[in-house]
């Protein structure tokens, strides 16, 4: 073999070896497909599916602060003007059953109070299918009615529980006709002193739980809901009932609730004033009593500007009128300067609180 040979016979194998290193070096794994976010319109406004997956995904909140004053002892706060601030964040999901839509709602709530330190909760956890809720949520008792008006100090008269577990079927005909039933917890309500000594001293060996069950009927601009709450530790419960009509122009309601007995406070027929700080010197003195009204009304002038009023009236003579403005001057932002005029009429003690709220929800 001559040298020409063996350098032509070299230089052929050299190129084929650095061919194939080349061709090796240049192999790379195909590209994972990228799934964009997709929108989920199925259950409303804001979800979307999680990548990868049949579930849809709602992640909203907002942000609150709030300056209060108040001219006389409230169980929120001190007398005089303090500033709160509070972060709220909600997520929910929802996916496509053979029973209907599987959901859960969680909310959780952050809170810094001038003078105070912050405190933090898991507000509602729960988890809807078909019909049926399990966990934590406020009280069907409240729930169901709407609550009560469209002010923020909505609940100087004692409206119901907030925040408990339970057990809750809701049924809709889809002709206006709407119905709840459901088993309350009776030791996770959010205020356990506003229902009486009797409450506070039996909970702790107690098992029974609570129930509450509600009707209600909608047609035209009328809609018409009744619901009751028994307190299977006091053995007492209360009924409300609630007319709301949509005018156009304007919007109203009427409430009226009963105390099965009037001399003592159950869960449904309580106080939001605990006993040390109710004026007359008795919590049960600013309980109902053997009955309770709530009305109010709401005016839109335009889509930036509302106006709110309620009225409350006690059988144990506790008055209460509340009025707000709310104004929207951007989409997602609400500011609301609020007052409210207490009279504790069986000690004629007058109390007035005042507020100016900024929310931002989104």
């Amino acid at each position: 073999m001559t040298i020409k040979s063996l350098l032509l016979g070299s230089a052929a194998a050299l190129a084929v070896a650095s061919g194939a290193h080349a061709a090796d070096a240049i192999v790379a794994a195909e590209p994972e497909p990228l799934e964009y976010v997709r929108i989920c319109d199925a259950y409303g406004a804001g979800y979307f599916y999680i990548p990868g997956t049949e579930t849809c995904l709602k992640v909203g909140g907002m942000v609150r602060t709030e300056g209060k004053w108040y001219d006389a002892y409230n169980p929120n706060s001190r007398v005089g003007t303090l500033w709160h601030t509070r972060a709220q964040l909600s997520i929910d999901t929802a996916s496509d059953t053979e029973y209907g839509a599987l959901k859960t709602n969680t909310v959780y709530r952050f809170d810094w109070q001038e003078g105070a330190a912050t405190t933090s909760k898991l507000l509602w956890a729960n988890i809807s299918l078909g019909g049926f809720l399990v966990g934590k949520q406020d009280s069907q008792y409240n729930l169901y009615m709407g609550y009560a008006g469209n002010v923020i100090n909505d609940d100087v008269i004692y409206d119901g529980p907030y925040e408990l577990n339970q057990l809750t079927y809701s049924y809709d005909a889809g002709n206006g006709f709407t119905a709840v039933a459901s088993i309350e917890d009776t030791n996770s309500a959010a205020d356990a002193s506003s229902f009486g000594g009797a409450w506070q001293t039996a909970k702790g060996d107690h098992y029974a739980p609570n129930g509450v069950l509600g009707v209600g009927y909608k047609a035209g601009m009328f809609a018409f809901k009744v619901v009751g709450g028994y307190d299977s530790i006091v053995e007492e419960g209360a009924i409300k009932a609630r007319i709301d009509a949509d005018f156009g122009s304007f919007k109203a309601f009427l409430m009226g609730g009963w105390n099965t007995d009037g001399d003592k406070l159950n869960q449904y027929a309580g106080s939001n004033l605990n006993p040390s700080a109710c004026p007359v010197g008795r919590g049960d003195l600013c309980g109902w009593g053997d009955w309770a009204v709530w009305g109010g009304v709401t005016v839109p002038f335009n889509d930036k500007l509302t106006a709110n009023l309620q009225l409350a009236y006690t059988d144990s003579k506790i008055f209460e009128a509340t009025g707000n403005v709310q104004f929207k001057p951007v989409k997602g932002l609400v500011v609301t300067p609020e007052v409210t005029y207490t009279n504790f009429d069986s000690v004629n003690e007058d109390q007035w609180a005042g507020i100016l709220r900024f929310q931002r929800s989104f």
